[in-house]
């Protein structure tokens, strides 16, 4: 008989997306050759796009110093769209019906008893909104 293995303690995820800004340097070098015109295929893209998440001058300065120039979006500066104004809206929404714990988690099979949950919670959701408004 042999002894469990010892207790690592709680496995630890990395809080990050899996690309992180920390890779940008090699993103460049890692596109393929650009085909277009007649002659030699670019080894390099002009311009690399990125969100602010890569907002760093450190990654500015390096994809200039390869003559790409850098797009990428300033953090702190709105962009204009309108879009993600009203997100709490959605999470609001969201939050409501998992007050229900059958939403919560998916314990029915059938998919038709899943969106019939769904709709008689959507329903007591409008009902309550709709007595604390009057």
């Amino acid at each position: 008989m042999t002894s469990p293995a010892p207790h690592k303690g709680p496995r630890r995820f990395p809080r990050r997306p899996p690309l992180a800004a920390s890779e940008i340097p090699p993103l460049p070098d890692a596109v393929p050759p650009i085909r277009g015109l007649r002659g030699r295929p670019r080894r390099k893209p002009r311009r690399l796009y990125a969100d602010r998440g890569y907002d760093f001058a450190k990654y500015r300065r390096l994809l200039r110093k390869r003559g790409i120039k850098p797009l990428i979006a300033r953090r702190g500066v709105a962009h204009g769209s309108g879009l993600g104004k009203v997100r709490w809206a959605v999470e609001r929404a969201f939050a409501w019906l998992h007050r229900f714990k059958r939403l919560r988690t998916r314990y029915e099979r059938r998919a038709d008893l899943q969106r019939g949950l769904l709709e008689l919670a959507c329903g007591l959701v409008c009902l309550r909104r709709l007595r604390t408004a009057s």
